[in-house]
């Protein structure tokens, strides 16, 4: 049975880190679409609002990291605004996710590496964004330590992620939305079969904003807050890499 038609592997665990790279390797020509739909359009307007959150003026010619980069629109995000003259490092284990992001900007370099194991020294960035990739991580924590790892003391790392919502009757609506809509629009659209059970499958697992943010805080970042997006569905953490 091909690794993508097996039962979810929410809980973490190596099963989860090959289901995770075989869906995203496989909806990868129709990535960026389904986002567009299933947001509807929304999901650009969070990711404006998370690089605003990264401070980057502070340091516009510095060099900044995206991990989990995918189709590399936050990255391209961060890359393109007016003013920024430095560069972004977009990584993921995915590669064909990383080719469809070619040619959105010039300031982004591509780099196939996984975020438990990354390929680059300590203290290397000025910033890093992550946006809906730390609930795919197959060891939330180590993730989270080895982004501190790779920023200079001071350094932002801002955390874009879907969250559940808790104001009814928005959150029954949502729940609703995630169990019967989502999944039956990306399976027509991304011709696969699983995919986009994924997503509210991988949330009722993951932790809520303030429990997140004490995992950040456990890895080495303070100063640690967050924000909610479209009715508390989307929120942005905002954490500070710590001296060490």
């Amino acid at each position: 049975m091909p690794i993508t038609d097996q039962p979810l592997p929410v809980t973490g665990g190596l099963a989860k880190h090959e289901y995770v790279r075989g869906v995203f390797t496989d909806i990868a020509p129709r990535y960026d679409l389904l986002n567009r739909i299933l947001s509807l359009n929304t999901d650009r307007r969070w990711r404006r609002r998370a690089v605003d959150q990264l401070h980057w003026e502070a340091a516009p010619a510095g060099t900044y990291l995206d991990l989990c980069a995918g189709t590399l629109d936050l990255a391209a995000e961060l890359a393109n605004r007016a003013g920024f003259t430095g560069h972004v490092i977009a990584a993921d284990f995915v590669p064909p996710m990383l080719r469809r992001g070619a040619g959105k900007s010039a300031r982004v370099a591509p780099a196939a590496a996984d975020v438990l194991r990354l390929p680059f020294p300590d203290g290397t960035f000025d910033g890093a964004t992550i946006g809906f990739g730390v609930r795919n991580l197959m060891d939330l924590d180590a993730g989270l330590r080895e982004a501190a790892r790779v920023l200079k003391p001071g350094a932002r790392f801002v955390v874009l992620e879907f969250t559940t919502p808790r104001w009814q009757p928005f959150r029954a609506m949502y729940l609703t939305y995630l169990r019967l809509v989502l999944p039956r629009v990306g399976r027509i659209v991304s011709k696969h079969r699983t995919a986009y059970d994924w997503l509210p499958a991988s949330m009722r697992l993951f932790p809520e904003p303030a429990q997140l943010g004490a995992h950040l805080q456990a890895a080495g970042f303070g100063a640690v807050e967050w924000h909610t997006l479209m009715g508390g569905a989307v929120a942005i953490h905002i954490a500070v890499r710590m001296p060490a």
